[in-house]
């Protein structure tokens, strides 16, 4: 299935203001949705028998920095039956970094999600559990913002940078 199809069955689904843009700067072009349209346009795109993406192949986080003022969520959804690929995009306010969970779509993204909130600090709502999976619990800041000022000691020892 083309893009121009995978996106007309969203819009017929869920109506034209599902799909905030398409970002042609991509490889391979985006789909942006909104925050609170990923689980449901996710869930769609999942069980859908002319789509179904039954594979999360990567989710990751991007901060745009504080002038940009917002940070994404960037879904990678393969469909092994249909050999075909789509990446979604979701744009989130940089002060308060939160979007819902897709772990009880596809169960990789459980680790996946862990990751962005430990390096970032994307909060992943109704996330099984939620926690730093690369950093000790108690550290401080996420290292990936843009705008990170590395802790100068931890726990007694010389952080170097």
């Amino acid at each position: 299935m083309e893009l121009d199809k995978i996106i007309s069955l969203l819009k017929s689904k869920f109506g034209d203001e599902v799909i905030h843009e398409i970002d042609e700067n991509a490889s391979p072009k985006a789909v942006v949705v909104g925050v609170a349209d990923i689980h449901r346009v996710c869930m769609e795109l999942h069980t859908n028998e002319q789509t179904y993406f039954d594979m999360l192949s990567c989710l990751t986080g991007l901060d745009n920095g504080p002038d940009a003022g917002t940070m994404e969520v960037v879904y990678n959804l393969y469909s092994v039956p249909f050999e075909m690929g789509l990446m979604i995009k979701v744009k989130l306010d940089r002060n308060k970094p939160e979007i819902n969970t897709v772990s009880d779509i596809w169960k990789t993204a459980d680790w996946h999600e862990r990751e962005a909130y430990d390096m970032f600090g994307i909060k992943f709502e109704n996330h099984p559990d939620l926690r730093r999976i690369l950093l000790p619990a108690d550290w401080e800041g996420y290292p990936m913002q843009k705008d990170y000022q590395h802790q100068e000691y931890y726990r007694g020892i010389k952080v170097e940078y």
